[in-house]
């Protein structure tokens, strides 16, 4: 699943809230090794540049697409190629940040729990994840998925991400190893000039996944089919514009 930068970044102020929301709640007052996980294009590593300085921030990404686009945002910033489901920090870290990255990757509690061990005692992990699986936004892909001349490909085979787990299950994984461990939820509205923009949106992330599995064929249709529920899901309001909820789950968890 090649990802797009230029996609990514049509919302990259929304995008960007909940990274800058999610580094407010990192209690560090200074850094000399902090990696920016799954960093994207480096809308997010730059906030961690602003706080701290750029001396020992740095971004890791498994896609090459999102590299350059960060390497060009941020010439002076090591920005290197790896896969999260294997990565460790080469030394003890004081802060390892990952938004809107992990979702992604359904063995992540594992992956938080051997993260934890490659931070300083007082080090901090600070995670983000869309917890929107549930929203119109993403009920009415699978809608989609089963309603067109492609289902057979995703009656096959489900594209569909696992759940999140409850936050009771995060903070049994992680307060072992932990001093202080916070997890909260914030749904954000976003005001969307109209149901095609959501459909923008979901191109740079969840749609993604659907539109590569029905085929460069369906492509359109799928999108199509899509804009329509999307539409009947989201009714204008007295401005034209329309709110796109948007669930997402906040940790912050200090190594002991």
């Amino acid at each position: 699943m090649a990802w797009s930068a230029n996609q990514y970044v049509k919302f990259e102020d929304e995008r960007t809230r909940p990274a800058r929301d999610l580094l407010a709640e990192v209690p560090l007052d200074s850094v000399t090794y902090a990696i920016d996980l799954g960093c994207g294009p480096g809308n997010s590593t730059e906030l961690i540049v602003e706080r701290f300085g750029k001396a020992g921030v740095s971004g890791l990404d498994s896609d090459l697409n999102m590299l350059e686009a960060a390497r060009k945002r941020m010439p002076d910033t090591p920005f290197v190629e790896a896969d999260l489901a294997t990565w460790q920090p080469s030394e003890p870290a004081d802060l390892l940040f990952a938004n809107a990255v992990f979702q992604w990757l359904p063995n992540h509690l594992n992956i938080f729990d051997r993260l934890m061990d490659g931070l300083k005692s007082g080090g901090v992990l600070a995670i983000q994840m869309p917890d929107n699986l549930m929203e119109q936004s993403h009920l009415m892909m699978e809608e989609t998925a089963h309603a067109g001349p492609w289902r057979e490909a995703f009656e096959k085979k489900s594209v569909r991400r696992k759940p999140l787990p409850s936050p009771s299950v995060y903070y049994d994984r992680l307060i072992g190893k932990s001093s202080r461990l916070d997890i909260w939820h914030t749904a954000y509205n976003h005001p969307m000039e109209n149901a095609a923009a959501i459909v923008e949106w979901v191109k740079g992330t969840g749609l993604r996944p659907y539109l590569d599995h029905a085929g460069e064929e369906h492509r359109q249709a799928f999108t199509a089919d899509y804009l329509e529920r999307i539409t009947k899901a989201y009714p204008p309001l007295t401005d034209g514009k329309v709110l796109l909820r948007f669930p997402r789950l906040f940790m912050v968890a200090v190594k002991k």
